[in-house]
């Protein structure tokens, strides 16, 4: 419909409008082109990325970035007028919820409406349509849907129907013969139209622009910088190992930077920091809105009016404060920012040459050494580490890879056996000592043997001075047999306290490592074996480190020779045990044991006595109770035989004299039975008296 055509007109119409505004702000200002000059990226993930460039009097400077990157730029963007001007406003497209913004609009499309949902909340409003080539003007009185019967079997279906007052007449024209529909509100096309563009904004989420405002006279210059997200520059490293010496081998590193941003770096100062500071988004973009509490009026029956007696005021004092939030940037020293090296002036991005002429197959092994030389220059910064390269050239979206480190590193060539790794085999590797300067990032290290590739090893950070173990392959030259362990319990002293018995056990574990060198040359081999909690080294060699899980021990085995490696541990632990419940052949195995001293196994022997003689006395009670038990099932059986036989008889007289004579053996052993465990609870007491009072050593 022409309706529609109007709408995308009025959208186009609209942007320029407020293009215009924008830059009006400002009375005069100037776009003013900008370049990069710094970088400064953290192995954190974050970048610092500072900007330069010439203003002449009221400018400004436009940069556009992705939508995300809106907080980090509001939270730490940093403005300079090297020249005598001042940073003005800093203007940036607001992100207020769509939904919000819309529903502000006289017309609410939010929800996307249909035309007639549309026109039913323009009522009112003065219209012109065309129906068939006739123009009916008037103001809507609303749109309502009307059955109509269609097709030969009459089918009922929905026709909207617009309704237009006209003077005193009321037109329904049906909305499917409308040909044209025009708007004559013009406030209400203009607020229809700011709608629209709204939506179409909504579309562009992936780039914001950010206006820079400088005020001032004359030509001047200008800088500003900010922190964004950045992807984490990386290193590489290539170990050249040498057969010379441990102190030749060579070190090459690459630092792996990617200019993911939307400006060209060309000759600038790239500045490498091996820091983690600590960095966070805060949202400072969405517009946030507080909710607030609904309070309905009260409403309570009329009242009486009421006198107060007066009263003390207290005055009150309102102080407002403001708070400014400086964002801190961390640069780099004034020295290492503006050194510039010699050695980078010519490293810059630069095509590809071609037409060169072939040559033929050289066969010398390549030696990498003498052609990577280091572009960047080291420094301390505080707690952080830096490389700065200078003259970088990097297009956007691209990336690079810069040497960063060049030269002889210490590198002794080792094997590593760790029974957790591999049961027989250890692994080649190289004890490497960082005597380079710098401080070496953790990434993968490629290691290269005789101008041959000897395998990948990966390094965690490592500071100048610091030393670290790397494995790169299997040694499969040297073998390394771990079966022979042995472990042995052993008690070393006892004493009674008050009833305990206190002994003192040693426990002794020893691990044998037989390695054989099958090799032609001598081999050094650093065994890692477990480090366990509450276990100390005894009679064995002294380690050359200790971690936290593991001791490293360091032995040099000749070419095919065998060496031994036994490692003794030893753990002293405390068992306490109360002798009065104690198992009587538990006693009676510590009594015999010779590393007791004699007194206390005299005492143990005693306390046996004691508790012996106790168990005798158990024994005769138990004997008694058994013996009741069976005295009264065999009354139990003549009791049922009573029952069954003539009271008269001379069987039932029989029955009745034995069932007497087991009540008078059942009395006598009742009384014996209180008798002994009247004896049992005084041997008890003495037992217990006897344990109280003994403390021996």
């Amino acid at each position: 419909m022409h309706f529609v055509l109007r709408a995308k007109i009025f959208v186009v119409a609209t942007i320029g409008i407020s293009l215009v505004l924008c830059q009006s702000v400002f009375g005069e200002a100037r776009q003013t082109p900008v370049s990069t000059q710094r970088v400064i990226l953290f192995s954190s993930g974050v970048g610092y990325f500072e900007h330069a460039g010439t203003v002449k009097g009221n400018s400004s400077v436009e940069l556009r970035f992705k939508t995300e990157q809106i907080n980090d730029i509001l939270k730490s963007l940093v403005l300079e007028d090297l020249d005598g001007g001042k940073a003005g406003v800093v203007v940036y497209p607001s992100q207020d919820p769509v939904a919000k913004t819309l529903r502000s609009f006289q017309v609410d499309i939010s929800e996307n409406p249909s035309l007639p949902a549309l026109l039913n909340q323009i009522r009112g409003v003065k219209i012109k349509a065309t129906v068939h080539g006739e123009e009916i003007s008037g103001s809507i009185l609303g749109v309502e849907a009307k059955q109509k019967a269609v097709g030969e079997k009459e089918k009922v279906i929905d026709v909207w129907v617009l309704n237009i007052i006209s003077g005193a007449n009321i037109r329904s024209v049906s909305l499917d013969d409308v040909q044209k529909l025009e708007i004559e509100d013009s406030q209400l096309q203009v607020e229809l139209n700011k709608a629209l563009t709204t939506v179409a904004l909504e579309r562009d989420k992936g780039k914001k622009p950010v206006t820079m405002n400088f005020v001032g006279q004359g030509e001047r210059r200008v800088r500003f910088g900010y922190v964004v997200e950045t992807p984490v520059w990386k290193t590489s490293y290539r170990l050249i190992l040498s057969d010379v010496s441990k102190d030749k081998s060579h070190l090459q590193g690459w630092a792996i930077v990617e200019n993911q941003t939307e400006n060209d770096w060309n000759n600038i100062e790239l500045s490498l920091i091996s820091g983690r500071p600590i960095s966070f988004i805060y949202n400072l973009y969405q517009p946030l809105y507080i909710p607030r509490q609904l309070v309905q009026p009260e409403l309570y029956t009329s009242l009486r009016p009421q006198t107060y007696e007066a009263g003390i005021g207290l005055a009150q004092e309102e102080e407002a404060e403001q708070f400014a939030a400086t964002d801190e940037v961390s640069l780099a020293e004034e020295k290492l920012a503006a050194r510039k090296m010699e050695k980078a002036k010519d490293f810059a991005a630069a095509p590809v040459m071609g037409g060169i002429a072939a040559k033929p197959l050289i066969k010398k092994p390549m030696e990498p050494i003498h052609s990577i030389a280091s572009v960047a220059d080291a420094g301390q910064i505080g707690e952080l580490f830096q490389y700065t390269v200078g003259n970088v050239s990097l297009p956007r979206q691209q990336s690079a890879m810069i040497p960063i480190i060049a030269g002889d590193i210490q590198a002794e060539r080792i094997s590593i056996y760790n029974q957790g790794v591999l049961a027989k085999k250890p692994l080649s590797g190289v004890r490497v000592i960082n005597n380079t300067g710098k401080h070496l990032l953790q990434g993968p290290l490629t290691i290269f043997d005789g101008n041959t590739y000897a395998g990948d090893a990966k390094i965690d950070d490592i500071p100048p001075g610091q030393e670290r173990l790397l494995s790169y392959a299997i040694d499969m030259k040297v073998h390394v047999d771990a079966s022979k362990t042995k472990q042995e319990d052993t008690i070393q002293t006892g004493k009674i306290v008050k009833g305990i018995l206190h002994l003192t056990r040693k426990n002794v574990f020893t691990q044998e490592y037989v390695i054989e060198n099958k090799g032609d040359k001598d081999k050094v081999i650093i065994i890692e074996h477990p480090f366990r909690l509450g276990w100390k080294l005894s009679d064995s060699p002294k380690p050359i480190e200790t971690t936290d899980r593991l001791y490293r021990f360091k032995d040099s085995v000749g070419p095919g020779k065998t060496a031994k490696l036994i490692i003794n541990e030893e753990m002293i632990q405390s068992d306490t045990i109360a002798i009065l419940p104690a198992d009587f052949g538990q006693l009676e195995f510590y009594s015999r044991s010779g590393k007791i001293p004699q007194k206390v196994r005299d005492a143990l022997v005693k306390a046996m006595e004691l508790k012996k003689s106790m168990l005798d006395t158990q024994r005769k009670i138990s004997d008694k109770q058994k013996e009741v038990s069976e005295i009264t099932q065999e009354q139990q059986r003549i009791r049922e035989n009573m029952k069954t036989v003539n009271q008269t008889s001379q069987y039932y007289s029989r029955l009745l004299t034995k069932l007497n004579e087991q009540e008078t053996k059942i009395e006598k052993l009742q009384v014996q039975t209180d008798q002994l465990k009247e004896t049992y609870e005084k041997q008890r007491k003495d037992l217990e008296e006897y344990l109280l009072n003994t403390s021996v050593e």
